[in-house]
């Protein structure tokens, strides 16, 4: 260990007068600050350097002042501390909870397509079966993880560390992409709810405006900072779940039990009930890409994702009770919107636009909580080497500009699709992705047992294997049911990532881009390392 003090307020001093340097120091044998006396007064070269390592001495004790560096690091001649230090303050759990409650849910709305597709009673064992057979692995897995590797690449630092980079650059285009086509879903969903009390909004120039401005709103909320967004996350949670709150006592004298029985399997649209279901309940490990920016992420993610599970499942499953039960089922009005009618039909015109409203905010939460995953994914794997250097550039609010850019264009791109073609474009891309997680879990678990996971699922090897069965039957029954079209789109697009991977190693290698590995992550190779000396231990 290194011990270096000084007076950093004598480095003015010294430039104005070029006389002599005094410092104290105390070093150990690698003798890191060299060694200078008051004889070099005279040479100009000799104290332009010592004035430079006091300046690094001094930028050292601020990182050490701050956190940043433990106390048994030491900084070399010419180390530029890490721009981590430069970053917003840590997100709190109660922020992180609501940040996955709506990169998974945001509320019921989206779910009315399960009662349009399949009726009430497979809507509801639908919500219920498929969080446990889907949610609940997926929601481990990340925290495991996630815990694991506690950085803003995620998922694409996973399948990186057990299956190598150029699978590691596959499994970020695909979630990338797949996350851009879910966000431009949103601004859609938000003009559905108000089109009805703006009649304007159903098409035409006014629409694109009003998509164009939402669009550019929200994405500046996402520069302006991580916990403004996760500080609005909270409060849009609330408002966006409180109607449906008092919606369900006052629609307890109408609910007929007989209405959620209803079932007529000879009409069940099923790819649009599993795609409807996937898509509301998938993207838990959309919150890893965040894990970075997160306080004490060992201890805050496990307990977060269990926090927003049960968010999830009340958000979802309380107001199809309460909308299924109440009104006469009619399955051609089970649409988008569809939850502002029956709060009209249960408690009159007031609740109706409460409702409307709760439906703008949840769909701005869903948005904004998506874009901040996407955009420190691009930051991640900017600081693993995998993509430029100007994507790891940071905002003066410590957010991914560049990233955030990026996002935005692809959601203006692709807001022109329908609801119905973007929810399977980006289910297909992110099964593809979730393929990859899951062997990944397993080879992480197979071939570094012994490597430290801060939170691990109390399973062995079997039961890591048995755990990812019933997500991969899953993801065949989704892809299966997947229109040629889409198919088609999304197969051309993974074919793009699997050549643009090598492209970008060209570019590095001819140095036409920059390109840099962050010093301060951890290193993929070393938990080869980790595993073996736990196992000495």
């Amino acid at each position: 260990m290194v011990i270096v003090q000084t007076e950093t307020e004598e480095v003015t001093d010294q430039v104005g007068r070029q006389s002599s340097v005094r410092r104290e120091q105390e070093v150990g044998p690698s003798q890191e600050y060299g060694n200078t006396t008051e004889d070099d007064n005279n040479d100009e070269e000799l104290l332009t350097m010592n004035i430079k390592k006091l300046r690094n001495a001094a930028n050292w004790e601020t990182s050490i002042a701050m956190g940043e560096y433990s106390s048994e690091s030491y900084l070399e001649i010419d180390k530029v501390p890490s721009p981590r230090g430069n970053k917003a303050r840590k997100v709190s759990v109660l922020p992180l909870v609501f940040l996955i409650f709506y990169e998974v849910s945001g509320g019921p709305f989206g779910a009315e397509d399960t009662v349009r597709a399949a009726g009430p009673l497979l809507a509801l064992i639908g919500f219920l079966v498929f969080l446990f057979v889907w949610s609940v692995p997926e929601a481990l897995i990340t925290a495991e993880l996630g815990t694991m590797f506690p950085e803003d690449g995620g998922y694409v630092v996973w399948v990186s560390s057990a299956l190598g980079e150029y699978w590691g650059f596959q499994e970020g285009w695909m979630k990338w992409l797949s996350g851009v086509i879910d966000n431009a879903l949103y601004p859609v969903m938000f003009l559905e709810y108000l089109k009805s009390a703006i009649p304007a909004l159903s098409g035409g120039l006014p629409r694109v405006g009003a998509t164009l401005g939402l669009t550019a709103l929200l994405t500046y909320m996402n520069y302006r900072g991580l916990n403004i967004v996760g500080s609005a996350a909270v409060v849009l949670g609330v408002l966006s779940l409180l109607p449906f709150g008092l919606m369900g006592v006052i629609a307890i004298p109408k609910v007929r039990p007989s209405r959620w029985l209803v079932l007529d399997l000879h009409n069940v649209d099923w790819n649009l009930y599993l795609n409807t279901l996937f898509w509301n309940l998938n993207y838990w490990d959309s919150v890893s890409t965040l894990a970075g920016e997160v306080d004490n992420p060992e201890k805050t993610l496990p307990k977060a994702l269990f926090y927003a599970f049960i968010l999830v499942v009340c958000g979802y499953f309380f107001p199809l009770l309460i909308g299924t039960g109440a009104v006469p089922l009619n399955l051609d009005l089970w649409t988008d919107g569809y939850f502002s009618d029956i709060a009209m039909t249960v408690g009159g015109v007031w609740l109706r636009f409460w409702i409307q409203g709760a439906a703008a905010m949840s769909n701005m939460g869903m948005f904004v909580a998506e874009m901040s995953s996407d955009s420190f994914q691009l930051l991640g794997m900017a600081e693993r080497g995998m993509l430029p250097e100007f994507f790891s550039k940071r905002s003066r609010y410590g957010t991914p500009l560049v990233g955030i850019l990026f996002s935005a264009s692809g959601v203006i791109l692709l807001s022109w699709l329908s609801f119905r073609e973007i929810v399977a474009a980006e289910n297909f891309l992110y099964c593809f992705g979730m393929v990859l997680e899951l062997v990944s879990f397993v080879r992480l678990r197979m071939k570094y047992p012994a490597a430290s996971r801060p939170y691990k699922i109390p399973v062995g090897t079997v039961g890591s294997i048995l755990l990812c069965v019933p997500p991969t039957m899953m993801i065949c029954v989704v892809l299966a049911l997947s229109s040629l079209k889409v198919a088609v789109i999304c197969i051309v697009a993974m074919l793009i990532g699997l050549v643009l991977q090598p492209c970008l190693k060209h570019v590095e290698k001819t140095k036409w881009l920059n390109f840099s590995e962050s010093s301060d992550l951890r290193d993929l190779h070393g938990v080869a390392q980790e595993d073996t000396e736990s196992l000495i231990k």
